[in-house]
């Protein structure tokens, strides 16, 4: 079961698209606006897992034209996210938006992003610690998973909302801006490798 938790807070807690956008809503909107956002990423993670926990996603996954088109929409959105990030100038820029993206923007984007059925197959296939009562890993497996979520959540949100307050150099602003980019862009590297490999 402590690998299981080590294994949720290393995946969880690695830049994807999950936590760059909500550092992004918390920058841009503050931390109630963020709070909404991350709720929606809350309900739209959780709708992944049970997805990947009854086999929906692999059935659906598993039709190639929706697979494709998924895959196409998720690096697309990373890629445009990449992009803002890396040529966001002196200014450290996640997100912009003329108004706040909300719960429904955070169910949507977890359901279009491969880390999130990435990392959620990885958790519930693997790391079995109760092969004689799956009912009980897989509770205590969500209850875990999402005990972890949260909080890391919510710190990248917090980190957003106080980011804007720090008197940063240039220099260092556009390192972070590069160091973001680099992140989506392997999140993109495994999206790409991911959809490869499951034809």
């Amino acid at each position: 079961m402590l690998t299981f938790a080590a294994a949720v807070f290393f995946l969880i807690v690695t830049p994807g698209p999950g936590v760059l956008s909500t550092a992004g809503v918390g920058s841009g909107y503050g931390f109630r606006a963020g709070f909404r956002y991350v709720t929606g990423l809350f309900i739209g993670t959780n709708l992944v897992a049970l997805a990947v926990i009854t086999g929906v996603a692999a059935i659906v996954l598993s039709v190639p034209v929706v697979r494709t088109v998924l895959m196409a929409a998720s690096v697309a959105y990373l890629c445009y996210l990449a992009f803002r990030i890396a040529t966001a100038g002196s200014r450290i820029a996640f997100i912009e938006k003329a108004t706040a993206p909300g719960i429904g923007a955070g169910i949507l984007l977890q359901t279009i992003n491969p880390k999130a059925y990435a990392v959620n197959t990885t958790l519930f296939a693997g790391f079995p610690y109760a092969p004689d009562s799956y009912g009980f890993e897989i509770v205590t497996k969500l209850i875990i998973t999402n005990a972890i979520w949260i909080p890391l959540h919510l710190a990248w949100l917090f980190a957003g909302a106080t980011l804007h307050r720090l008197d940063l150099s240039e220099r260092a602003q556009r390192r972070i801006n590069y160091a973001m980019a680099a992140s989506m862009l392997a999140v993109v590297a495994l999206a790409l490798i991911s959809g490869a490999s499951a034809r």
